[in-house]
This record gives structure tokens, sequence and C-alpha cells, in this order.
């Protein structure tokens, strides 16, 4: 059975407040971004609040290193209602599409909110829709409608009203012995809900695939905890003994199992937790050092780490019939693999011959590897890569000037960079793991 204990979770700290929020920079956009302009919402009702769902919209959408949303001081006009369109003046800037929105704000504070999308040139309607919300979840419906923008415009599903985790660590000099510190972020990093603080190293958050549940590893001196934090019970559950020494744990698509890492003896294996029974069982028999293991989204294989080869390279375990091929041959090592939502891709650490880390990903038909970071004297130690769950994007942690622990993202075709600013002073930011979609 499982040795069970419920963490108190603390929803405040004084420590980290919401100034923590993580700012994110664009440092390279994609060629030919496209403009659009998010004009701001009519407000009907309540005192409108300090950030509107407008600008919220336009940071989404420039975010996505696709978009290139018109300052609001470049609009020659701002409309709220489709009688008060004047395509002209958005032709006349070259910008060809076009939002607007209103908001109603009933006396119970539930707000309307009615936003459309036009083809400026066409003169077309491409979508109205409407949105309910109460005031603490106007954010959380701008992500919506950067969501609904994204997927008419590009085709694909947009990833803004997801979630990140991620793990801060504070200096020494910090007022306090909990140094490490695991959140739980919207995607914009913005509304960081605190998970767990601890005197000890926190490691490898991972997401369920229903994005409800996260596990988690605790190190101590004799021994590293998996837990598992459910994000609507605001709890977290303790699954593996303290004196034992599991490590990277993985959901199965089905939520069912953990694989993990199990380290023994100076080594390391494979095993898998049936989390209903408790049973473990090893699924890889080698001496060698097998460690991370990630699922298939199809739950047929393992991608795992390895050095039966002479140095970490990535292999694949197949269940049915129980071999193992070996995917990675470049570089010195590749480790720290994890899936594209679609299992056509995995991103990974590639260390080069050059003996410098960064973040490749490897087409999984071809077993072609291209890189996504570049080398930098700014940006170094490349780590922890993890998909945006609509494939588009791969965020990991870097080395940024010096300053250790800060996180980035670049798209996969490698156009399009970001940098998480951290402006926790002296802190550290560490292991970033994007949710899936959220329905």
């Amino acid at each position: 059975m499982f040795a069970r204990s419920i963490l108190a979770v603390v929803l405040s700290l004084w420590a980290i407040n919401s100034s923590a929020t993580l700012k994110i920079e664009i440092t390279e956009g994609a060629a030919g971004a496209e403009q659009v302009a998010i004009v701001p919402f009519g407000w009907a009702g309540a005192a409108k609040p300090k950030e509107g769902i407008a600008s919220i919209v336009s940071a989404d959408l420039h975010r996505s290193g696709r978009f290139n949303p018109v300052a609001e001081r470049d609009m020659l006009a701002k409309p709220t209602d489709p009688q008060q369109i004047n395509f002209k003046n958005w032709r006349i800037l070259e910008i060809p599409y076009l939002v607007i929105g209103q908001v109603q704000v009933e006396p119970n504070q539930n707000h309307t909110i009615v936003v459309r999308l036009y083809d400026v040139f066409r003169q077309t309607e491409l979508f109205g829709k409407k949105f309910k919300a109460k005031n603490f979840q106007l954010r959380a419906v701008a992500h919506q409608i950067s969501d609904a923008i994204y997927e008419e415009l590009t085709g694909e599903r947009g990833a803004f009203s997801t979630k990140l985790a991620y793990i801060k660590k504070l200096p020494k000099t910090a007022k306090t012995d909990y140094r490490y510190l695991l959140f739980t972020a919207d995607a914009d990093t913005h509304n960081e809900r605190l998970v767990l603080r601890s005197k000890n190293p926190i490691i490898s958050p991972a997401w369920s695939s229903n994005s409800k549940k996260l596990a988690f590893v605790v190190v101590r001196n004799l021994g590293s905890s998996i837990y598992i934090y459910d994000d609507e019970k605001n709890e977290s559950e303790r699954i593996t003994q303290s004196r034992e020494k599991f490590s990277a744990p993985a959901w199965s698509p089905d939520l069912s199992k953990l694989a993990v890492q199990a380290n023994r003896d100076g080594g390391s294996d494979i095993y898998i937790i049936d989390l209903k029974s408790g049973k473990r069982q090893r699924v890889i028999e080698h001496w060698s050092i097998d460690a991370e293991p990630i699922w298939s989204p199809d739950g047929g294989s393992l991608i795992f780490t390895s050095e039966r080869g002479g140095s970490a390279q990535l292999y694949q375990y197949y269940f049915d019939n129980k071999q193992i091929r070996r995917l990675t041959f470049e570089g010195r090592q590749n480790l720290r693999a994890s899936f594209s939502p679609d299992g056509k891709m995995i991103t990974f650490v590639h260390l080069s011959n050059d003996r410098k880390y960064y973040i490749a990903v490897m087409d999984m038909e071809t077993l072609e590897m291209r890189m996504l970071t570049k080398p930098s004297h700014q940006e170094t130690e490349h780590e922890s890569p993890s998909f945006a769950p609509n494939g588009s994007m791969v965020i990991y942690a870097a080395n940024y000037q010096n300053q250790r622990g800060v996180l980035a993202a670049v798209s996969v075709d490698g156009g399009v960079h970001q940098r998480f600013s951290n402006e926790m002073l002296g802190g550290e930011v560490h292991e970033p793991a994007w949710s899936s979609f959220l329905d």
C-alpha cells in the first residue's frame, strides 16, 4: 500500500508575491508575423479593471510569435460596435484582421463579453462569440478569446488557456528556510499558485494528460519521495516511502500508472507504479544506468535515457514485444526527452561535441534531429524541455547573462524565441512543465 501523507498547501508566502510573475520578452519573432488590431473593448456597467481584455489578448497573440498586434496609440479609430467600423481606417494601415468587443457588467457582477473578428480586406466577419464570466474569470476568458482568434487564423488550436509548472530556488541569502518552491501558473505566468515550499530540493514536475494532477519529487537525505498534487482539491499526497529513492515520474496516458526512475546502489532502473494497487514492476532488465522515462501518447512505448552504449543516449522500449531501439547517435549525450502531444516528435537536451547543452527535436519516423536553440554567449546550459499542448512551442530552462535558472521558449521551427525574465532578485527558475489542454 502507499505511504500516505497530506501536505498542507500554502496559499500565500511572504517571500513570494504577485510581483514575482515572470515577464515574457519576445527575443526573436517569426518572419512575416501577421498584423492584427485588437481594439480596446467597450465597457458598460461597473468600473473597468486595470488591465483590459484586449491588452491580454494582444499580449497572448504577440507571445505566440505568429502575430504582431498594433499598438493602441497607432489606431486611427477604436470601434466597439460593428456599425462603428470603417474598414478604410484599417486598410490604410495595411492591417488584415480586426478584433472588437463589448463587455456588459450586470449588478451581480456577471459579465457578458461579445467579441468579433473581421477580415479587413474582404470586409467580412470571421466569427462572433459570446462569453459569460465573473470578475475573477476575465483573464481566463481573455485567454479563451486568444485561443479562438489563433485557431481561426492559423487552423491550429491555441494554447493560451493552459498551465505551466516550475520550480523556484531562492538564494542562500533569502530570509527563509524554505528555499525550494513549486508553482503552477497560467501559460503567461500570471495567477501563480504555490503548490509546495520545502527546505529540501523539489524536482521533476510532470502534468497528467488531463492537467488535473501534477507529480513531483522531494529529495531528502535518506531518499526521494514522489508526490501527486491534485489541482482541484489543492492538496498533495505522497505515494512512495520517504526512504525509497524514486524520481522522474511520468504519467501513463490513461492516468493509471507512473513510469519512474528507481535509484539503487549507484545505478538506476525503470519501474512502473500502479497507482491503484501500489504495485511496482521493473520493465527494463539491464545492468546499465536507465533513467528519465517518458510515456508515448499512445501508451505503447517508453523513451528513456541510458548509458548502455557508453554515453547517455535516448532509447525506446516497446511494451508489446519488449524490444529496444536506440534513437540518438549525434553529439556526446542526448537526454531528458519529452514527447510532442501527437507523438510525432520528441524534444530533448543535446550535449554537443563542443560540450554545450542545447535543445533539439527529432522526427520519430525518420529519426532526423534538428537543433532548436542556437549557440550564444548570453544564453547557455539549456535543460528540461517541454512541449506546448498544441506542439507549437517548447519551453525550457537556461542560464542567461550569468544568471542561473531563466525560463525560455522556442517555436518548433526555431523561428520564434522568447525569454521569461525572472524579476525575483537572486532566484532561479527550473524544470518547466507545460500542461495539456484543460478540457
